[in-house]
């Protein structure tokens, strides 16, 4: 065999994908085809941590509204959250253990001084909880969204006012701002529409917590605009005759979608964190009206001698904050075309498999593998390092 050195020619891009780049094009196959509403959805529901956050915080909401039921709908446990009765257990101790798992008892979460089941109660607090959390939600999305858009869309005087609005906002403690509002919503008695005013306690609690939380999603709605604006697409809908309205509702808002539920999810996860921050500090909800944080600020003084009163609403507070964030951790990955996910190993093997044969086996008949391509290297081919190969 002859020892007669040549040189190597470098390899064409042509003849192997580059490792960095294979990643990329096994997403962009995979995706190929697909609408964008399509495509997000594709990644969100790919992304574990968004769907099991999705399926617990389902879960907890259905099984506390199905528990304690819901306006004139009775639920299916045996005990409401303001009954009261004799003590089970030596001092209200639950009648479920983990020694026996399958047997809940009568009163699964213990009792109070009074009797009350704590089960009961703490599926109340998460029905309000959750209630007051959606209503903050919806009023922050509402507000943040128009003023957002308003002032990146004109820009201008408009702009500057709407956006020093937005600076006092935030410069005020929302802690001391949401103490002092919670107090006057939750003043004195009365009835309205033949409910009494505790009814309404909750609800407009969520609308003052929404009124000033909403700060952060106006900031990240107006700069969302303001790059808009100077699209194409928004000077051709403009010169079309398109009016403001339309063009901010049709056109620039379905662009910002992707910031604004993200963001909103996010909020919501504080909010829940908020609201139980103020009914722990007795500035929320109050009784005769049950919260999640309420129940931690009744029985704060039972942290050592009965911990089942205070620590099931705490866990409670954590799952639902947890499972918000994972939705909304989701949700940015699904609606931000920046975030590539890098498939793995096996995902990798099976595009390889749906893509039949690789450009360097085309003429084999065979697919190609790793362990080919080595040996066909230390074989004698080319090398790419522009070292000599000896045969």
């Amino acid at each position: 065999m002859s020892n007669t050195p040549y040189s190597a020619a470098p390899d064409s891009p042509t003849d192997r994908p580059a490792p960095e780049e294979a990643p990329s094009s096994i997403e962009s196959r995979e995706t190929e085809g697909l609408s964008q509403g399509a495509i997000v959805r594709r990644k969100f529901f790919g992304h574990k941590g968004a769907i099991t956050g999705l399926v617990v915080l389902a879960a907890i909401a259905v099984f506390a509204y199905s528990a304690q039921g819901f306006g004139p709908i009775p639920g299916w446990w045996i005990h409401n959250h303001t009954s009261s009765g004799p003590v089970v257990n030596p001092g209200g101790a639950p009648t479920w253990s983990l020694a026996n798992p399958l047997s809940f008892g009568e009163h699964p979460f213990g009792q109070d001084d009074i009797g009350r089941d704590n089960f009961a109660r703490v599926m109340k607090g998460v029905q309000i909880s959750l209630m007051v959390m959606a209503i903050i939600g919806i009023v922050a999305l509402v507000l943040g969204t128009v003023i957002g858009a308003l002032a990146g869309y004109y820009r201008g005087r408009l702009d500057a006012f709407l956006m020093r609005v937005t600076d006092g906002f935030i410069i005020l403690p929302t802690i001391v701002i949401g103490s002092i509002l919670g107090k006057l919503v939750s003043g004195p008695n009365f009835s309205l529409f033949g409910l009494s005013s505790a009814v309404y306690m909750a609800p407009a609690l969520a609308v003052v917590l929404g009124g000033i939380l909403w700060t952060s999603l106006a900031r990240l709605v107006r700069g969302k605009f303001l790059a808009l604006r100077e699209r194409e697409f928004v000077d051709s809908a403009r010169v079309a005759g398109a009016g403001d309205f339309r063009i901010i509702v049709k056109h620039m808002l379905p662009n910002t979608m992707g910031v604004i539920i993200v963001n909103t999810t996010l909020l919501m996860s504080q909010a829940i964190v908020l609201e139980a921050a103020l009914s722990f500090l007795g500035f929320g909800i109050r009784a005769p009206q049950v919260s999640l944080g309420q129940l931690i600020n009744e029985y704060q003084s039972a942290f050592a001698s009965r911990p089942w009163l205070f620590w099931w609403a705490g866990l409670f507070i954590i799952l639902i904050a947890l499972c918000v964030n994972f939705v909304g951790d989701g949700l940015r990955d699904a609606f931000d075309p920046r975030m590539k996910t890098v498939p793995s190993l096996r995902k990798m093997n099976r595009a390889a498999r749906r893509s039949g044969l690789t450009a360097g086996q085309q003429g084999t008949g065979r697919p190609d593998s790793g362990a080919d391509a080595q040996r066909s290297r230390a074989g004698g081919e080319p090398r790419d390092d522009g070292r000599e190969a000896s045969h």
